[in-house]
């Protein structure tokens, strides 16, 4: 009995010392996938810090007393037939967005459901989101309003002293308060969260 037990321990000795590379190299594995992923985790840490846009690191909406006076100015609207413009001074007393965008490009297409989100949520609370095409084929934009179920007016670009003066990036977005003041400019993609969290602070001023 005694020399079957010794047999059996032996058995299992070796059974784990021959288990014991497989384990090892299960170990290195696993150790080797965690480094890989961490390496890339800081590399996605690494561009996001330094391609981020701007406007991704400002928190909060410029205070009132250092926004800029709201200039007048018009824009056309894209339907031909219609000689009537939007004009900016006639938004006083609502939180206006502006959004400048094209078919073109793909930063814009991944923003806009989240700015269609943001004017459906908003409209009804005295918030007014316009979108402004940078498109030179005007046939490319209806498409582009019905894929993405856009509710807000296409306008088009030329009046707007903010737009343009210095060469601007797409999507660019301005965001104005209750007085035509501008209490914000985002470069690049605005963020949902971002976009709803300034509109707010805005909407609680008198």
């Amino acid at each position: 009995m005694l020399e079957k037990r010794k047999i059996l321990m032996n058995e299992e000795v070796e059974q784990n010392n021959n288990n014991a590379p497989e384990k090892m190299t299960e170990k290195k594995s696993l150790r080797k996938n965690l480094l890989e992923w961490l390496g890339i985790f800081a590399v996605g840490a690494v561009m996001l810090f330094f391609f981020a846009p701007e406007s991704w690191w400002q928190f909060g909406v410029a205070p009132e007393a250092e926004r800029k006076t709201g200039a007048e100015f018009s824009l056309a609207k894209m339907t031909p037939n219609d000689a009537e413009k939007w004009n900016f001074a006639d938004r006083r007393g609502k939180v206006v967005v502006v959004n400048y965008w094209a078919t073109w490009c793909p930063p814009c297409r991944v923003e806009t459901p989240g700015l269609v989100n943001v004017a459906n949520e908003y409209k009804a609370r005295g918030v007014e989101m316009v979108g402004v095409t940078m498109d030179e084929n005007l046939a490319l934009v209806a498409p582009f309003v019905e894929k993405y179920k856009i509710p807000y007016e296409i306008l088009l670009p030329g009046g707007d002293p903010y737009a343009g003066m210095d060469g601007m990036a797409l999507p660019t977005t301005f965001l104005y308060d209750k007085n035509g003041k501008l209490a914000k400019k985002y470069t690049g993609i605005v963020l949902e969260s971002t976009l709803k969290s300034d509109i707010e602070s805005l909407l609680k001023e008198e």
